[in-house]
């Protein structure tokens, strides 16, 4: 500034390139501190992301989030899978045995009927009236019987005294066989006028679920209908039949064999939640050529209707339980050059490298025949980022907070 003053133009034109070039120098200054200002925050703010150094002069890197579970240990099923479907063993239709008019329905639609319970009733006035006529019959051909035979006995004391032919005797004796027969004949037509009787009163031929009603009162039923009054489906017990491929069969029919009683589990579509439990029943005797799988049955005790008839389910067989089996998830198993391998999280919150040997994999569960032991912490997310002795920040799964630290002795 001093130097700016003591050189001052003596003319007028001098005097406005000062001018200019006064305030050029003003605008310069300004842009240098605006840019030694930006420089000084960038470094100031970068240097915030750079590793501190150890007092030792080592870099420290920062800890890698990652989320770790503890290896369980407990039984392990191994099952084999098949599509199948609800069977009811036993479905009946209930048919009228008689012609006649429904005058009462005595069931309500899906209710539980025992064997024998009183479903439904149909006139009986024309049987009973069959019924009245048999009934008469039977009594006139009684007494024609029995007149036959006293004249019968006649007849036998007049031949011993030679005072009639032996031929009235005989044809005398041929007409109390007759009579005999005629009241036989009548007696079944009391008979079978009383079973229609019986059959006007329709009862529940097996127990189980009564389904819609298919006859209204008043309606003349036949015993020709093949709809039926109803139909009843046994709920309890009920089976599942399903499929597996013929590859199984082997191991199946070998724990058959040995008197294994192996356990069936139902599952909905989604294999999600399981609906019922139940015990194998049988295996078919031949396999489907079309498909390469054979049918299986299993029967399921459906105490509180789980299972419904043609239900579709996913039936697994459990072939054999695992016990004090150590199990991971499948996301922590790593593949390498090296094998099958997972990351542990020790003590000191570094991750290490650990060979392991995998058994089966089964409902989002991975079984371990070596290399870990129960409790230790794996890697399940984030082992992507890890090397051998990585410092990691332990998450549970699903969650946000610190996963349980196992106890080193």
């Amino acid at each position: 500034m001093t130097l700016l003053k003591e050189i001052q133009p003596s003319t007028t034109q001098e005097r406005k390139r000062f001018r200019l070039f006064q305030n050029r120098w003003w605008i310069g200054a300004i842009i240098v501190c605006l840019l030694v200002l930006g420089a000084v925050m960038f470094f100031a703010k970068g240097g915030q992301n750079v590793p501190r150094v150890a007092p030792q002069g080592h870099m420290t890197a920062p800890a890698i989030p990652i989320v770790a579970v503890a290896v369980k240990k407990g039984d392990f099923s191994v099952y084999l899978s098949g599509l199948g479907a609800v069977t009811a063993l036993a479905t009946v239709t209930v048919n009228s045995r008689v012609d006649g008019e429904l005058i009462n329905v005595l069931f309500r639609e899906g209710q539980i009927v025992s064997k024998g319970e009183l479903l439904a009733e149909i006139d009986t006035r024309p049987f009973e009236v069959q019924l009245l006529q048999a009934q008469g019959a039977l009594a006139r051909d009684q007494a024609l019987l029995e007149n036959a035979k006293l004249d019968l006995k006649r007849y036998q004391d007049l031949v011993k005294k030679d005072l009639i032919a032996t031929q009235l005797l005989d044809t005398q004796d041929s007409l109390v066989h007759q009579y005999e027969g005629a009241v036989k004949t009548d007696q079944g037509q009391i008979d079978n006028a009383k079973l229609q009787l019986v059959y006007a009163h329709i009862t529940a031929p097996i127990s189980g679920r009564i389904g819609l009603r298919r006859v209204d009162p008043g309606n003349i039923v036949h015993a020709t209908d093949t709809g039926g009054v109803a139909v009843i489906t046994q709920m309890q017990p009920i089976s599942v039949i399903f499929s597996l491929p013929e590859d199984n069969l082997t191991q199946v029919l070998g724990k058959l064999r040995s008197g294994a009683k192996l356990t069936v589990e139902a599952y909905d579509r989604d294999q999600k939640q399981k609906l019922a439990t139940g015990t194998l029943l049988t295996v078919d005797n031949q396999i489907d050529p079309s498909t390469g799988t054979v049918k299986l049955k299993a029967l399921f005790p459906n105490r509180n209707d789980e299972l419904f008839p043609n239900q579709f389910v996913n039936a697994r067989l459990i072939i054999d339980v695992k016990h004090n089996a150590l199990m991971v998830p499948p996301e922590a198993i790593q593949r390498g050059p090296q094998g099958t391998f997972v990351y542990v999280v020790k003590s000191d919150q570094t991750a290490a490298l650990r060979p392991i040997t995998q058994g089966i994999v089964q409902e989002g569960t991975s079984l371990v025949t070596s290399g870990l032991t129960a409790g230790e912490l794996v890697v399940v997310d984030g082992a992507d980022r890890l090397h051998d002795g990585s410092k990691v920040e332990v998450s549970a799964p699903n969650s946000g907070e610190p996963a349980p630290q196992r106890q080193h002795k």
